[in-house]
């Protein structure tokens, strides 16, 4: 592989991980609160759909990118009633939410424009900007946001509260720590940043959005978390991980051939990404010590 190609390839590898970094750091908030978010994925597909509307309608990508972030919010928002207020079941909500947004973009957009597969295509000119062709301003922002999360979750009261609320929430609650706020807090602020990262795929890598177009992103967001152990930095680290892999097979279509001299079929090619998410969560999982409330709804004595 020459330098040239090198540089591609890292490259690709932070533009297919930003949408993975948004979405695990959201994650992050919502799990350290000890609120399990099996709703990235959905949340990122409200993200993308919003966004890609609201750029194609407004011709302005960072109205779109609010736009998203916005439908995120409302819709973790509405999670997070049926985890804290209701107490139900948390990974069997979350899955509700994925199921939701994997049907409602296409009959909203099939109402609207006709078309349930895809919205219409956004002018170049109304697409996120890039930084000497190679990385988007979202890819930057996602990047910042990494210490910005470390300094909130470390060195703020608030980041202090939020880790007592996920690992001991009735030692928190004498304290005088509001532990059913701060889940809320904590839950729509992940429905923000995993938004984000939807809004990006629509508006920053791709010119419109496509029904399921995150592919199961927000899972392998949700594997980088357990993999970093639910902190900031390693986040960054495992998100460029999958990012890579990605890239990889991206690079390495048509090159590798059969024995036969026929080239490897697409499809065997396209599923190392979640071949290598089973592969990490198997190895590593065991290693990573959750919160001690995650997915425990908390109930206040009276």
């Amino acid at each position: 592989m020459n330098e040239l190609s090198l540089f591609a390839l890292i490259f690709s590898a932070i533009r297919l991980a930003t949408p993975l970094i948004f979405a695990a750091l959201g994650g992050m908030f919502s799990e350290r609160s000890g609120v399990i978010n099996i709703a990235l994925e959905g949340l990122m597909l409200a993200g993308a759909f919003t966004g890609a509307v609201v750029t194609y309608e407004a011709g302005n990508p960072y109205i779109g990118l609010l736009a998203g972030m916005l439908a995120g919010a409302a819709l973790a928002y509405v999670y997070a009633i049926a985890c804290i207020k209701f107490e139900a079941d948390q990974v069997v909500a979350g899955m509700a939410i994925n199921f939701l947004m994997i049907g409602l973009p296409a009959l909203i957009s099939g109402a609207i424009y006709d078309s349930s597969g895809s919205t219409p295509q956004i002018d170049k000119v109304n697409l996120l900007p890039e930084f000497f062709n190679r990385l988007s301003l979202a890819s930057i922002l996602a990047f910042a946001l990494v210490p910005v999360c470390w300094y909130v979750l470390y060195k703020t009261p608030f980041g202090l509260r939020l880790r007592a609320t996920g690992e001991n929430p009735a030692a928190a609650d004498a304290a005088g720590v509001k532990i059913i706020r701060l889940r809320y807090i904590a839950v729509v602020l992940s429905g923000v940043l995993a938004a984000a990262g939807g809004a990006y795929l629509s508006i920053g890598q791709s010119s419109l959005f496509t029904r399921n177009m995150t592919a199961g992103r927000g899972f392998i967001a949700l594997a980088a978390l357990i993999l970093a152990k639910w902190r900031p930095v390693p986040v960054l680290l495992a998100c460029l991980f999958f990012g890579l892999t990605e890239a990889l097979t991206i690079q390495i279509q048509g090159v590798f051939k059969l024995p036969s001299g026929e080239d490897i079929p697409v499809q065997f090619i396209q599923i190392i990404p979640y071949v290598a998410t089973i592969i990490v969560l198997a190895g590593f999982i065991g290693l990573s010590r959750a919160p001690k409330a995650l997915g425990i709804p908390y109930r206040k004595e009276k």
